[in-house]
């Protein structure tokens, strides 16, 4: 038999569920309706992985269920989002549980783990603090690297300048809100560059892949 859930489980797992479902149908709502640049601030793998890491902060009470509730959270939040935009804009319902929506998910499981144990450690001490503290600012700082290359490509408008300032201001706003010393976040920000570089090139292989 397997032991029953304590209260703190039923607390994450809940809202791993509810904020999963919020996730998806608000960021929907969010690039649907709020105006060009801050638009593009839905439309991002940044802000869902943001989303997983602040969940980790917010358990606090171990690794294991910060990790696993953010995994559920961003896997629940991509059927919410295509659902949202059947609802709202009359897409095929049938891509909430087509490839691209799998391969999202699979996404989801691997950043949830991974930026939900971010999220405790970044409340930690050492060196667990810094690598914590470097996540959220190495998907945008990842992410204003791709805006910018794709500012050399004439197809895409010049205010994809907006999105590389926003991206970069809010990694420098998160290190300076959430680190507790200067010396962290000198760190957390060096840290940050080389994670960007890996993020870079693993998203370069998925975006393939979708």
């Amino acid at each position: 038999m397997l032991p029953a859930m304590s209260l703190v489980d039923r607390k994450v797992a809940l809202a791993a569920v509810v904020g999963g479902l919020l996730l998806g149908s608000l960021d929907f709502v969010w690039i649907k309706f709020v105006p060009y640049p801050l638009a593009e601030l839905g439309n991002s793998t940044a802000t869902w992985a943001i989303a997983a890491f602040f969940f980790g902060w917010w358990v606090r009470s171990g690794w294991l269920r910060a990790a696993l509730g953010a995994a559920v959270l961003l896997v629940l939040a991509v059927p919410s989002y295509y659902l949202a935009a059947t609802l709202i804009q009359g897409d095929d319902l049938a891509i909430v549980w087509g490839k691209t929506a799998l391969l999202w998910m699979l996404l989801g499981v691997l950043t949830g783990l991974v930026f939900g144990v971010g999220g405790v450690w970044a409340r930690a001490e050492g060196w667990r603090a810094v690598v914590g503290l470097a996540l959220p600012a190495a998907v945008l700082l990842e992410e204003a690297t791709r805006f910018a290359l794709r500012l050399r490509d004439p197809s895409y408008s010049s205010e994809l300048a907006w999105n590389v300032a926003i991206d970069v201001a809010l990694a420098l706003l998160l290190v300076a809100l959430l680190g507790r010393t200067h010396r962290q976040r000198a760190l957390a920000l060096a840290v940050s560059l080389p994670m960007a570089a890996v993020v870079l090139v693993a998203f370069a292989v998925f975006g393939a892949a979708v």
